[in-house]
């Protein structure tokens, strides 16, 4: 039996959407390519944070009563790091606070190398994971600070088969420290080809990129060349493709009705409410972080948006150009001319223009979208269309 509970809400068909993200900061010990919000914390820290955690979704609910919730994203940080029973009593109090979709998307980020609980996973209504695999390659992971190995993975990824879960993402890293285009491909097989395991719905395939500040910006790495990258690249579609995924975004993969439906949101400029320590938010074009501190969320419930912006329409324009080509199914012209009562501006003419004399970019009556040749270089082509 499920534990949570649903308060009973006016089921208007005029209710807005809007999606959850749930930032959990903790972790057992940070990887040494990470520049998130994350650290690690004794257990009482872990429990008080969520206990105000659960008092900004009660003050953020009362302001969003016309709004209806079709996703939730539990990141971090590692949200498995949290005892089941915490992650429970978040979705209990988002659904008797919000009005939650019955078919919204509920996904959590899961470490393997962490003491997850399915079992409480279930009881909350979560129905999507995200598993942190990153590499096959042992000497891969240690090299990253990963703290699970291989084994790890497969047990987390069979016991999650097992309790019924069939909308599992595994994210996959390339462009490790010392890694070889024979063993990253071999940790992208390990994922599809397996004749007794079944292929993950979803696989998040980017690459590694050194943040400052992070342990590795300041080491000296062995880091795979740009052509071995960008040949990375090529042999994730061409192999995902063989096995049945759909290259739905620039770094996602999907069978058939798996997409992310929560980071849609993000790409598509949907409405999200981010809940936690400096978590995002994007509401009717105005954007604002939480506060980045731990002890000022913790000590004064400060739930104070900090960083706000009011998108100008030349801002919205940028963000839906950019945004909308890193899908594969590109910008739609006739939704741009919809969205803003206006054709693209003719500076967005041009760069479309000079891109798709170079095969960087297609253009047909529909829409505007990267080509194969044009994903190698997107941040590029992307950053043209901020002006």
């Amino acid at each position: 039996m499920l534990r949570y509970r649903r308060t009973l809400f006016c089921r208007c068909s005029n209710l807005k959407k809007i999606s959850l993200y749930i930032h959990i900061p903790f972790c057992e010990r940070k990887c040494l390519y990470c520049d998130f919000l994350s650290f690690s914390a004794p257990d009482e820290v872990r429990r008080e944070y969520v206990s105000v955690l659960i008092r900004q979704i009660k003050s953020a609910a009362s302001q969003y009563k016309d709004r209806r919730v079709i996703s939730v994203f539990f990141g971090g940080g590692t949200p498995s790091v949290l005892p089941g029973t915490l992650i429970c009593d978040i979705m209990d109090n988002i659904r008797n606070e919000f009005d939650v979709d019955k078919s919204a998307e509920i996904s959590i980020e899961v470490n393997p190398g962490t003491a997850y609980d399915l079992d409480s996973y279930i009881s909350a209504g979560i129905n999507r994971l995200s598993i942190g695999l990153q590499s096959s390659v042992e000497s891969e992971l240690k090299k990253l600070g990963r703290i699970h190995n291989v084994r790890d993975f497969e047990t987390l990824y069979e016991q999650a088969l097992l309790k019924g879960f069939n909308n599992i993402n595994v994210d996959l890293m390339s462009g490790i420290p010392g890694q070889t285009l024979s063993s990253y491909e071999g940790s992208l097989r390990y994922l599809v080809d397996d004749p007794f395991r079944p292929k993950p719905s979803h696989i998040s395939a980017y690459s590694l990129s050194v943040e400052e500040g992070t342990p590795f910006s300041r080491m000296k790495l062995d880091l795979p060349d740009e052509d071995t990258e960008r040949e990375m690249y090529k042999i994730t579609s061409d192999i995902l493709s063989e096995k049945g995924y759909t290259h739905y975004e620039i770094s996602n993969y999907s069978l058939a009705g798996s997409e992310c439906e929560h980071n849609k949101v993000y790409w598509r400029r949907g409405d999200y409410l981010g809940l936690g320590l400096g978590a995002s938010s994007m509401v009717d074009n105005v954007r604002w972080k939480n506060t980045g501190s731990i002890e000022d969320y913790i000590k004064k419930d400060d739930f104070a948006p900090k960083q706000v912006g009011h998108l100008t329409i030349k801002d919205q324009m940028e963000e839906f150009m950019f945004l909308g080509l890193r899908m594969k199914e590109g910008v739609s012209i006739a939704g741009f001319r919809e969205y803003f009562g206006v054709p693209f501006p003719p500076e967005y003419d041009q760069v479309i223009d000079k891109y798709v004399s170079l095969g960087l970019l297609k253009k047909d009556k529909m829409c505007v979208m990267l080509t194969q040749d044009g994903i190698s270089v997107s941040n590029l082509i992307m950053s043209e269309f901020i002006f």
